[in-house]
Formats: structure tokens, C-alpha cells, sequence
């Protein structure tokens, strides 16, 4: 089995004003190795996901017709999308809703949060946005447009297409609006929907399956890949621990992470009263996510983050401080880390 049963699929929202980019960016990570991939795509306007690509991934395409999918009655028919997409035949390591172009980034995030399937979690919300045609079509009033607000990501797409004389001015005045909707919101800058993969997957993965090449595998490869234009700005970090943790130090780096860091997940081995307890852990911008972990799997601990431009010795230092063996774990830190996997239920 791929997967652990411990491990919910993530739902990713992808979104952004027509034209902006969306379906070339999903077509981008579709086309990259490492990850067993759903999608749901609307087919409301002119939606042009690479069918063969998307079969591929997944074998059975998920689509959603009828209409904006933040307009379905009840998210009835996403939730019967995610249900199928999520069975354990499939093995998928991520779902992808790519929504329309009239559609709000929060009205999707909302369906995705409180979704009825009990196998799936919400993965974050990655906005993409068209740098040449911003203050013209997202960005036309005094207020910053309320869509940031929810966004884990922002992919400010078709950066090449700017004049190349005042490009750096441009985006730096679009990546301060956004920042005044959302001032702790990632932004990454890219040409032809060139977003790296472990920017948007989970990443951490602590076996190879022998099918294929694992999401996992991406996380190792991420420094051969720096050479890639698309990609030279993402860094990750991984440290592993052999002994039970602090759950209260890991809490800490959960709610304030490396700086930079957009990604961080893993899984942690906490001391208790009871002896160990393993939790799965995921922090996707700034939402935690905190599961029990099933099964066995010992005292060992390994938590990996990821990044635009991380600064690799601090994060490096921030994982290490909160997976540093404890011979005794604190009582109010596994509280709070009992609070946030309440939370994330």
C-alpha cells in the first residue's frame, strides 16, 4: 500500500481569474513525475486540461459540469467527485479542483474544509494570477481584492510578458497590493505556468514504493532541479530524529515556521505519559493540519520543510531544535498538540 491510513489526500483549490493561467499550470504538474495525481475540473467556459494527461494520472477522470463548482447545491457534486477519486484502488497522493474563472477562491475553500469525505483534507488554495493584465481585470478599485485573503499561494503567472524596462516595478507593486490583502500569503513569480511541484504537494514520504517514482523522491531530487528557471528558488530541508520529541517544541515550530517556509509536514514521535504517540503533520501556509498516526513506525521522528528562497541553515536549525530527543515530554505541549489535531478533525 502507498499510502498509510493515517494519511488524509489532500484537496488543493486551484484558482484565478479567466485567463490568468490556471489549466497551463495544472498541465505543468501533471506533466511532472513524482505524484499520483486527481482532478476535477469544471467545465463551465473554455477549460482545456490535457485529457490524456489527466487520464493518465488518475485513470478515471473526475468532471464536474453544470456550472461554476462553488454554485453546486450543498457541494453534493464534489463531494461525490471527491469520494471517487479518493477510493483506495486509486492511490492518489493529491486532488486538484481547478475552478473557474467566475469562481471565489473562498466559497471553493469553504466546500473543500468542510467536505463529508472523511479521506480527504483541505490542501490549500493556490491563486494564479496574470501579472500583464492585473490592474485591469482583479485589481481595478481601491480595495485589495478580497480573493487573497484565503490564498495559501499566490502564483503571479506570465511574468515574461512584461515590458522589460519597468517588469520588476510592476511586480513589485503587484506583490505589495496582495500583501495588504494577505501579509503572510506565499508568492512565487513564474513564466507559462511553471510552478514547481513540491511547492504545491505534500512532500514528505518515508518509503519508496517500487511501482513508481514517489512524491517523496521529488523532496530528494529538489536541488538537482535548481537549475530549472521555473524552479530556482525553492529550497527544502529535511531532518530526522531517532528519539521521542517534545511535543511542545514541535508545536512551536508547527505555529511559527522557518522563515519562508510554505510547506512543512512529517511525522513526529511525542513522549507521553503513556510512552510515545506518533502524529502525521502538515502546515500548508497557515493552516495546520495534526492527525494520529496508525500503526507502529517507533520513536522515530522526520519533518521536512519546503520553500521560496528558505534560508536552508535556519530551517535546518528550526527542525533539529524541535525534533531534538526528550527524555521526558511536557504536559501542556501534548495538550496543545491534541488541541490542533481536535481542530483539524
Amino acid at each position: 500500500m502507498r499510502k498509510r491510513a493515517d494519511e488524509r489526500i489532500p484537496v488543493i483549490a486551484l484558482t484565478g481569474y479567466l485567463g490568468a493561467g490556471k489549466t497551463t499550470v495544472l498541465n505543468h504538474l501533471l506533466r511532472q513525475p513524482g505524484a499520483r495525481v486527481g482532478v476535477i475540473v469544471n467545465d463551465f467556459g473554455d477549460i482545456n486540461v490535457d485529457a490524456g494527461l489527466v487520464s493518465g494520472q488518475i485513470d478515471e477522470p473526475a468532471s464536474i459540469s453544470g456550472g461554476c463548482v462553488c454554485c453546486l447545491p450543498d457541494g453534493g457534486g464534489l463531494d461525490e467527485a471527491l469520494e471517487r477519486l479518493a477510493h483506495p484502488r486509486l492511490a492518489l497522493d493529491v486532488v486538484i479542483v481547478e475552478a473557474s474563472g467566475i469562481a471565489q477562491p473562498g466559497s471553493l475553500a469553504r466546500l473543500i474544509r468542510y467536505s463529508g469525505v472523511e479521506t480527504v483534507r483541505a490542501g490549500g488554495v493556490v491563486d494564479v494570477v496574470d501579472a500583464v493584465e492585473y490592474f485591469r481585470t482583479v485589481d481595478t478599485g481601491a480595495l485589495v481584492p478580497a480573493r487573497f485573503s484565503v490564498a495559501s499561494l499566490v502564483v503571479l503567472n506570465k511574468c515574461d510578458e512584461l515590458p522589460g524596462c519597468d517588469r520588476e516595478e510592476t511586480l513589485a507593486r503587484i506583490e505589495r497590493r496582495i500583501r495588504e490583502g494577505n501579509p503572510d500569503v506565499h508568492i512565487v513569480r513564474t513564466s507559462h505556468g511553471r510552478v514547481d511541484p513540491s511547492l504545491v504537494y505534500d512532500v514528505a514520504s518515508f518509503e519508496d514504493p517500487e511501482d513508481q517514482l514517489p512524491i517523496g523522491a521529488l523532496l530528494r531530487a529538489a536541488h538537482e532541479s535548481l537549475g530549472h528557471d521555473s524552479h530556482e528558488h525553492v529550497r527544502a530541508v529535511s531532518v530526522r530524529s531517532a528519539g521521542g520529541v517534545d511535543p511542545g517544541r514541535v508545536v512551536e515550530l508547527l505555529e511559527a515556521p522557518p522563515a519562508s517556509a510554505y510547506r512543512l509536514k512529517g511525522r513526529i514521535a511525542v513522549r507521553s505519559a503513556r510512552g510515545i504517540v506518533a502524529y502525521v503533520v502538515n502546515v500548508v501556509g497557515r493552516s495546520i493540519h495534526v492527525a494520529r498516526a496508525a500503526g507502529g513506525g517507533g520513536a522515530a521522528s522526520e519533518l521536512v520543510a519546503i520553500g521560496m528562497d528558505l534560508d536552508e541553515d535556519d530551517a535546518r536549525a528550526c527542525l533539529e531544535r524541535a525534533l531534538e530527543p526528550s527524555a521526558e515530554g511536557g504536559r501542556a505541549g501534548l495538550e496543545r498538540l491534541r488541541r490542533l489535531a481536535r481542530l483539524s478533525g
